[in-house]
Formats: C-alpha cells, sequence, structure tokens
C-alpha cells in the first residue's frame, strides 16, 4: 500500500446528514460540528463521491492556507466550486477566478487598482447614501427582513459602480442568488435545480453581452469600461472575457457583502454583542473583520493538485482535486485562539474569508468599507433591536449565509 492509499484508507467518509457536498447541511445541519470532528483528523480527510470523483478537504488553518496560496502547486483553471468536480471549467483562461499567475496578475491589474482602497474612498459617499435607503424602512416599526435588505445591498453597491441601470438591480439580484443557491427552493423554477441555474446563466450572461456591446460606444468610468479598456496579450479582452468577468465581479460581491451582517444580526440580536458595538464604535474595524470571520460567506473553494505534494501530513497526487473550506479554516483554535468566541476585539485576525494568495478577493476594499458603514448607520441609528421571526438559511452548500432575518428595532432620538 503507498502512502497515498494508506491516507485513503484511514480517511472518514461522511455521508448521509453530514455529507460536506448536501447543501441542507448548511441549512439544516451542523456544518462546524463536521468540520470540528475533520480538524481532529490527522491530515487531509477524504470524500468519495462516486465511482470516478473525489476530493480531499482542508479543514485546518494552515493547510487550507498552503492550498490557496501555492497557485503553482494547486490550479483554479479547473473550476473552483464542487458543482463542476471532475469537469473542466468552460471560462477557464478567461475568467480571473478560473485563471492562474502570471495570467490572472495581468488580466487582474488595472481591475485591483480601480477597486483599491484609494478608489473605493472616492465612493464612501454613495455607498453611505445606498446603506441608508435601505435600512430607512427599519425606523418604521414594523417587522424588518433584515436579510433580504442585505441581500440587496451588493447591488446597489456594485451596481452602481458597474453603471447598471436600477430598474434592472431587484432582477439581477435574484438570477445571482439562483447560481449561488440553486438548491434553494425558494429561488428555483418550475424546472428545479438543473433548469433553473441554467437559465440564470444565460440570462445573466446575454444580459452583460448586451450591456457591453452598448457600454463599448459609451465609455465611463465605471468597472465594465474598465474592463472593455484593459489590455493584456497585446490586445483587448475580447467580448466573452468582458462579459465572463462581469458575471464574476457581481456573483462575487453577492457572496460575499451581505453575509457577515446577516450572521451577526441573526445569531448575535439578543447578546452584548450590538449594544458593546453601538457604545465603543472605535472597534469598528476589528469588529468587522470578525464579523467576515464568522460568516466565511464562501463555503468552499475547489483546486486540483498540479504535482505530488504533502499537505498537512497527507501525500496528495498530482490531479486530486482539494477542496478548501474556509468556515472550518477560520475556527481553528491553532489560529484564532478561542475560535468558537465572537468577539469584536480580536486582532490579530488573518481570516481566510476573501481567500488567500494571487486569487485574494479583488472585491475586498469594497466589501470592507461598505461592511464598516453598514455597521455605522445600523448602530448610530438604531437601537433596542429584537429578533421577530426564525432567521432562515441558503440552502447552498458554496454559499453560507442567511436570506431571511426578520428583525425589529426602534430609530434612537435625535
Amino acid at each position: 500500500m503507498t502512502m497515498h492509499d494508506a491516507a485513503l484508507s484511514r480517511c472518514p467518509i461522511h455521508l448521509g446528514s453530514d455529507d460536506l457536498v448536501d447543501p441542507t447541511l448548511y441549512s439544516d445541519g451542523n456544518a462546524h460540528e463536521v468540520w470540528r470532528v475533520l480538524r481532529e483528523v490527522d491530515g487531509l480527510s477524504w470524500r468519495q463521491v462516486d465511482a470516478d470523483r473525489g476530493f480531499w478537504s482542508a479543514v485546518r488553518f494552515a493547510d487550507a492556507d498552503q492550498v490557496l496560496s501555492e497557485t503553482g502547486t494547486f490550479t483554479s483553471e479547473r473550476g473552483t466550486m464542487l458543482d463542476l468536480l471532475g469537469t473542466d471549467d468552460p471560462a477557464s483562461g478567461t475568467q480571473l477566478a478560473v485563471t492562474d499567475p502570471p495570467r490572472h496578475t495581468v488580466m487582474q491589474a488595472r481591475l485591483k487598482k480601480a477597486l483599491a482602497i484609494k478608489a473605493v474612498d472616492k465612493q464612501r459617499d454613495m455607498i453611505r447614501d445606498k446603506v441608508r435607503g435601505l435600512l430607512a424602512p427599519l425606523g418604521d416599526g414594523g417587522v424588518f427582513d433584515f436579510g433580504e435588505a442585505m441581500l440587496a445591498m451588493p447591488m446597489s453597491v456594485t451596481g452602481t459602480m458597474m453603471a447598471l441601470p436600477e430598474s434592472d438591480w431587484d432582477w439581477l439580484t435574484d438570477l445571482n442568488t439562483t447560481c449561488i443557491a440553486p438548491d434553494d427552493p425558494e429561488y428555483q423554477g418550475e424546472g428545479g435545480r438543473g433548469i433553473s441555474l441554467a437559465i440564470a446563466h444565460h440570462e445573466l450572461f446575454g444580459y452583460f453581452q448586451d450591456l457591453v456591446r452598448h457600454r463599448r460606444d459609451h465609455l465611463g468610468d465605471d468597472l465594465i469600461s474598465v474592463l472593455i479598456t484593459t489590455r493584456f496579450d497585446g490586445r483587448h479582452m475580447s467580448l466573452e472575457e468582458i462579459v465572463s468577468n462581469c458575471y464574476s465581479l457581481l456573483l462575487g460581491a453577492n457572496v460575499t457583502t451581505p453575509h457577515a451582517p446577516n450572521f451577526v444580526l441573526a445569531e448575535f440580536i439578543e447578546s452584548d454583542v450590538l449594544p458593546d458595538w453601538a457604545a465603543n464604535p472605535q472597534v469598528g474595524a476589528t469588529a468587522v473583520e470578525e464579523a467576515l470571520r464568522w460568516a466565511s460567506p464562501v463555503n468552499h473553494l475547489l483546486r486540483y493538485a498540479l504535482h505530488d505534494v504533502e499537505v498537512g501530513g497527507t501525500p496528495v497526487r498530482a490531479g486530486d482535486a482539494v477542496v478548501v473550506w474556509p468556515g472550518a479554516a477560520n475556527r481553528d483554535d491553532r489560529e484564532f485562539p478561542d475560535a468558537s468566541t465572537f468577539d469584536i476585539r480580536r486582532k490579530p485576525n488573518k481570516h481566510l474569508a476573501f481567500g488567500a494568495g494571487p486569487h485574494y478577493c479583488t472585491g475586498h476594499s469594497v466589501a470592507r468599507v461598505t461592511l464598516k458603514i453598514l455597521f455605522e448607520e445600523l448602530l448610530t441609528d438604531f437601537e433596542d433591536f429584537r429578533p421577530a421571526g426564525r432567521p432562515e438559511r441558503l440552502v447552498s452548500n458554496f454559499v453560507s449565509g442567511y436570506k431571511h432575518v426578520p428583525i425589529t428595532a426602534r430609530r434612537r432620538a435625535g
């Protein structure tokens, strides 16, 4: 028996309610308990999906960081989501998320500059205005679905930065949610998961094709214009490349931004977290990082080994799939003392909510600024937060988040 086969033989295979592929584990089960058990396993754990496909799970921080950071050893180009396990992603080499360095670095350069903190700082007034509009109904005295408002927030911000017509935002938000949570019955049409996902992809890509063709003749200072005017390999991006990255931009914003605040309101509304945060606004930056660590909205990231390598003492063969679970890595006590405690003053806090290495989320500055402004507005203007119903989780193995968080609050005097 080889070292690789020996590692396979000692790994637990989780089936039924403990199946990491099962989206209902993240809506109705306890993924963190499964991950806690897996973190105690000696090395990576193996999950056999079917006769031909399986993957290693990286659930400890050091292992997850290694897989995400070593792009010369682990490739993104075959696909980054479990839905495509064993099937090469058709967007490989054209979309930033599924392109490796050095091509990825060149493609990303201008977009990264456009989304850097100096550029985002100029958008603070716009972001604050959008956030205030979303939170305004909370002061009316009735039940407010904070979860729905947060799902709409990324489109308000990123949609403005991409110069997308506001009349399209609600429709685009629903399509994006279908793409990230196709197993959730609330976002499925009559045809079920497969047909709903295919329709959402078809409509989004068709929408951006028409928009990009029009925008080429009406360039501005928006993010789509940045993509249109980006040059690499001695040429401009093709229509296919621009459209694919427009889709990726919008999808990324909808994955990362809503769920950190949703987790805080869903899980800590009756604790002293919100009063403490409101009374000590100077902790805003560390509190936002802790919310991101706690939520870890991107539930998994898939990579493939390019050559034989060892991760956490486990031999991984060239071609093996390795899935990083950021939510598991971000609760690793080896990296985060008392990791199961939500601490708004936690520092340092080198979480993996935005990934690691060259594929570190391009829009992280937008997300951080948006979240900081959101909590400033929420905790400055409102108080006496109370639950008004049971929060509901998204049914998805890709996104960890809430879709409904019914609450009430009072507007602060003055």
